[in-house]
């Protein structure tokens, strides 16, 4: 299964509706984030990985999944680009694609260096909004493709049938 490394931070800093989200409320920047990369990740079927900074924040790296999405908040003195790059080494094999979304270029180099390929996060972005938009074109098919459960009858007419139901009672 390949595998998807997301920078968090470097996603919300650079898509204008999480950059505006995150003026006003950052946790909710970070849920739709995850929410936008469960989508993805239900598509195209990669284990997608989300990594936030915790650089500043005291403490022990936290894990959880979220719409089967794992999100991971560094440990105290790891940046985001230090745990990618230690989840690149634990995931790089030859069964397994890395990939790593980020725009961050010193970072890009590193993972290259690594033997991951990056996305960076306009080319993510484009991405989701294809995949949106797919799952869009899907749905529309599929409702056409749907016989309909009822005969459309005219309103008058079931004015009519409703008017004999309730007078046969």
């Amino acid at each position: 299964m390949d595998v998807l490394l997301v920078d968090g931070y470097n996603m919300i800093g650079d898509w204008d509706e999480l950059k505006r989200l995150k003026e006003t409320d950052l946790e909710q920047a970070r849920n739709l984030l995850i929410e936008k990369m469960a989508e993805y990740q239900s598509y195209r079927g990669y284990r997608v990985i989300v990594v936030f900074d915790a650089y500043e924040v005291q403490g022990l790296e936290t894990k959880q999944k979220n719409h089967k999405v794992e999100v991971i908040y560094t440990k105290e003195q790891e940046t985001a680009d230090e745990c990618i790059e230690r989840l690149i080494k634990a995931f790089k094999n030859v069964k397994t694609k890395v990939y790593v979304a980020t725009s961050d270029y010193t970072e890009q180099r590193t993972i290259f260096a690594q033997g991951a390929l990056r996305k960076s996060a306009r080319e993510l972005y484009i991405e989701i909004q294809n995949i949106q938009a797919e799952i869009e074109d899907d749905l529309k098919s599929y409702i056409r493709t749907q016989s309909p459960i009822k005969i459309p009858i005219k309103k008058d007419v079931l004015e009519v049938f409703e008017k004999w139901r309730r007078d046969k009672k």
